[in-house]
């Protein structure tokens, strides 16, 4: 493995000190930008999983229902607008009111010429970045609920940002939803067993800080449920 130097101007896509300088700029636009287009959603729910389509088609499915149902419902669908589960989700929203179906998608390198907004062809409204930390920070923000289905590095980065972030009361609490037992109960085994009963590296009621649901008319039950305890509040 061939280490790499100069690690902070790696980080900001940058060769030297002036071209970092207009990087941290554009940094800055990019997370601006990302609030305004937040400020456009009152009711907004955000749904991560796998760019691959290496899972069965039932998840794919699965998730489409849940788009569908969810913007039927007026609820903005985010997703960070790429392939696989993230077309799902989109696809599904696109059929009940593609206004409603929502990408934060990234520039990509294009064949070594300049860079392209990754999207699927179901994103009816988009913002795009050029860093995955500024679009990261806006997905981050973005809803009210957050829905987690089968996914890589990626869908994990995106689910324990947003445990810490809760845990840490860096944001309100959250509901975040993990659908498909299959996938997730193996993970949750090992946060149970190892990380909070073997290690006590987490506290008992970071345990509630998530829930696993069979499938998208589970996931979509428990969203209702939700908003009418909220609502009690309220009143």
């Amino acid at each position: 493995m061939e280490i790499p130097y100069a690690r902070h101007n790696e980080f900001l896509h940058a060769h030297n000190h002036g071209e970092a300088a207009w990087q941290v700029l554009k940094i800055k636009s990019e997370f601006v930008k990302g609030y305004d287009f937040l400020e456009k959603f009152d009711r907004a729910v955000s749904i991560f999983g796998s760019a691959r389509r290496g899972f069965e088609d039932e998840v794919y499915q699965e998730a489409e229902q849940l788009g569908n149902i969810l913007a039927q419902s007026g609820f903005a669908v985010f997703t960070g607008g790429g392939p696989g589960i993230m077309e799902a989700a989109n696809k599904g929203a696109y059929g009940a009111n593609k206004e409603l179906s929502i990408g934060v998608t990234i520039n990509l390198p294009k064949n070594g010429k300049g860079f392209e907004e990754r999207a699927n062809p179901y994103v009816g409204y988009s913002e795009s970045f050029d860093f995955f930390f500024s679009r990261k920070v806006i997905l981050s923000f973005a809803s009210q609920f957050y829905i987690f289905f089968p996914g890589g590095f990626g869908t994990l980065d995106e689910l324990f940002e947003m445990l810490t972030l809760v845990q840490t009361k860096k944001t309100s609490p959250i509901p975040i939803i993990l659908v498909g037992h299959d996938y997730w109960d193996p993970l949750v085994k090992f946060i149970k067993e190892t990380v909070f009963e073997k290690s006590h590296a987490i506290s008992e009621e970071d345990l509630d800080l998530f829930h696993v649901v069979a499938d998208a008319e589970e996931a979509a039950a428990m969203i209702q449920t939700c908003l009418v305890y909220s609502d009690d509040d309220k009143d």
